[in-house]
């Protein structure tokens, strides 16, 4: 039997009930107060495995799905984050929305250390990773114009502000492939260009989520003004776990807060349907082992 089938039947036979919020992340925010671990679940998919099991847990009577981006321990580098993997079991899993953290570097002096920044664009300088679940016979382009959901984003800032973070609604963020931090040069160009933060990983989940027609917006904690600025020290790995350590109970009491607003809200933003006219391929010349891989995926629009 492919990987699709099975696991997609695996995950209806063992369901935990209603899990409709996915949290990606630092393994910091599944220690949060109040969360009540049920279980962990190992996914195969057609990409591999993901990062690491996902934690499914309670938290004020919800049901929520932990990822550790980069594996317990930090494993995984940027590149090797099996980002396909990770957003499949996702969607198997029943997620309708995923909420996004991660260390960023500030490109703009009122963006400082500890501040959270929501960034509604991207701007791709990745080079070696794969970005789409399509391909092997089956062809879909979605729009992604808008490649974070609003609604999300504006739920998660307005959570953030209420408990007291300095907060950025709104943002432009350069996806870096790493491992390595900027050159200067890089640095100072980057900023000609306008944007407000630098990262390794966030881009790749969000056209993923989009092609999964799950909601995705990130949570940018910003922990440097990674090596333009003339009075700073250049960003180390030493300040970014420094600054990352301060900002994790904030980031888990944004998650907290926010949860049940997401969960009483019926989702009316275009992620619910980006595949609905995004799909070329005649579904009669379609193989069969690309229907069943994206069966969760595709399966509504695709037999």
């Amino acid at each position: 039997m492919a990987a699709g089938v099975a696991l997609h039947e695996t995950a209806e036979e063992n369901e935990v009930t209603d899990i409709r919020i996915g949290v990606i992340g630092g393994s910091g925010l599944y220690e949060m107060e109040g969360l009540e671990i049920i279980e962990e679940r190992e996914i195969d998919t057609p990409f591999g495995k993901p990062s690491d099991p996902y934690v499914i847990g309670e938290i004020d009577g919800n049901r929520v799905a932990f990822l550790s981006r980069h594996g317990k321990g930090h494993r995984l580098l940027p590149t090797e984050i099996p980002y396909r993997a990770n957003i499949y079991g996702f969607k198997v899993l029943g997620i309708e929305r995923i909420l996004s953290a991660s260390a960023v570097g500030s490109m703009k002096e009122e963006y400082h250390p500890t501040d959270i920044v929501f960034p509604r664009q991207f701007i791709d300088r990745t080079r070696h990773r794969p970005d789409t679940f399509f391909g092997n016979g089956l062809v879909a382009h979605i729009g992604f114009s808008d490649p974070v959901c609003n609604d999300v984003a504006d739920a998660m800032a307005d959570a953030s502000e209420a408990v007291g973070a300095r907060t950025h609604r709104l943002g432009t963020y350069l996806c870096m492939e790493g491992p390595q931090f900027s050159t200067r040069a890089e640095s100072f160009l980057y900023r000609s260009w306008g944007v407000d933060v630098i990262g390794m990983t966030n881009l790749q989940e969000a056209r993923l989520a989009r092609e999964a027609e799950i909601c995705y917006a990130t949570m940018a904690l910003v922990t440097d003004y990674d090596c333009w600025h003339e009075t700073e020290e250049a960003v180390s790995v030493e300040a970014v776990i420094g600054y990352l350590h301060k900002n994790a109970k904030t980031a888990a009491s944004i998650v907290r807060n926010v949860i049940p607003g997401l969960l009483s809200r019926e989702r009316t933003c275009a992620c619910a349907t980006a595949l609905q006219y995004a799909i070329l391929s005649d579904p009669s010349k379609v193989p069969d082992k690309a229907k069943t891989d994206l069966a969760p995926i595709v399966g509504k629009y695709i037999k």
